[in-house]
């Protein structure tokens, strides 16, 4: 059956069927749900496999899902970034599965996916499409979470907004930092802008614009001299993804009318002093290379989280040496 998210969201209880397929691009709503699924099954053991481990070797995942013991603790097993290789296997041992609860976490599937289609018609499956948050989604999220706040005028509003670029995980990485910093739940700007922008990443901002100007030189000088924290990988790599989704947004814009037009137009705002950097960097990328590489830096963070063993650090400063020479093409 076909659920809507906010639905799920408002009631997790409303998934009926053991076997729920959670699909799009919305990663922090999948984490969401997986978070929310851990807690309504509270105390059980939750399994983790990626689909590409299975395919390898599919004794591990099987033994977990078929073998019950009535002295063993629930299963709750996730299967991440699946897809229409998974089908086959699945409708090999749905009939076997009993009591387990099986969810997969896809990407992107569109209508003609063969899983998406079984899980849709399938009266033993459930479905909920995770799209991309829009700004009335995440001003709505901002709202709730910091409605016993004073302070929130629409400056701060947008400048959360802006700062977490419609990206849902790092929205609740903002939003923790606020409530734990401001205890008196009183919000003041200068401090907001400072606690939104903290000095750690100054050195990254910069090495990351660099690299989308395609400046070979300065990006090589930067990836020697910034500290990249190895804890923070996943957040570097989220402003590398905020700014490449902005100025995704700038090019299509920009189809019908100048760059400088469409930056002014673009909401939310970007802050005036940004925009030269914006312009300079949106005149070098075109929608080819930008397709190119947003597919690159979609299947680094997947990577980053779900093998937790692969070294981040080289894999991210490989990513911004490839940027870099896109915007060289």
């Amino acid at each position: 059956m076909n659920y809507k998210s906010y639905l799920v969201e408002q009631n997790i209880e409303i998934l009926k069927n053991n076997f729920v397929l959670f699909y799009g691009e919305n990663l922090g709503l999948k984490d969401e749900f997986k978070e929310k699924i851990k807690i309504k099954n509270y105390g059980a053991e939750i399994i983790n496999f990626s689909q590409e481990d299975i395919i390898k070797n599919d004794e591990p995942f099987l033994n977990e899902i078929l073998n019950v013991s009535l002295f063993e603790k629930k299963k709750i097993i996730f299967v991440n970034v699946a897809n229409d290789k998974f089908l086959n296997l699945f409708e090999k041992i749905q009939k076997r599965i009993s009591d387990q609860k099986l969810y997969l976490f896809s990407e992107i599937l569109d209508k003609r996916s063969k899983l998406r289609n079984y899980f849709e018609k399938s009266k033993n499956t459930d479905v909920v499409a995770c799209y991309a948050d829009n700004e009335i989604n995440i001003r709505k999220i901002i709202l709730d979470k910091l409605k016993d706040f004073k302070g929130l005028s629409n400056q701060n509003l947008n400048l959360i907004i802006n700062n977490c670029n419609l990206n849902r995980a790092k929205l609740k990485n903002e939003l923790n930092k606020i409530i734990i910093y401001f205890k008196n739940k009183i919000i003041e700007s200068d401090k907001l802008e400072k606690l939104l922008n903290i000095n750690v990443n100054d050195n990254f901002n910069l090495l990351k614009d660099a690299a989308l100007l395609g400046d070979k030189i300065k990006t090589n000088k930067l990836l020697s001299d910034t500290i990249i924290e190895t804890d923070k990988n996943v957040y570097y790599l989220s402003l590398i993804n905020q700014r490449l989704n902005k100025l995704n947004e700038i090019l299509k814009l920009s189809k019908n009318s100048n760059i400088e037009t469409a930056i002014s137009n673009i909401k939310p705002p970007i802050f005036w002093k940004d925009k030269l950097s914006f312009i300079e960097q949106a005149k070098i990328w075109n929608n080819h290379k930008m397709k190119t590489i947003l597919k690159k830096t979609y299947n680094l963070e997947i990577e980053m989280k779900s093998n937790p063993m692969i070294e981040k650090n080289i894999l991210l400063k490989k990513l911004i040496i490839d940027m870099c020479s896109l915007a060289n093409v």
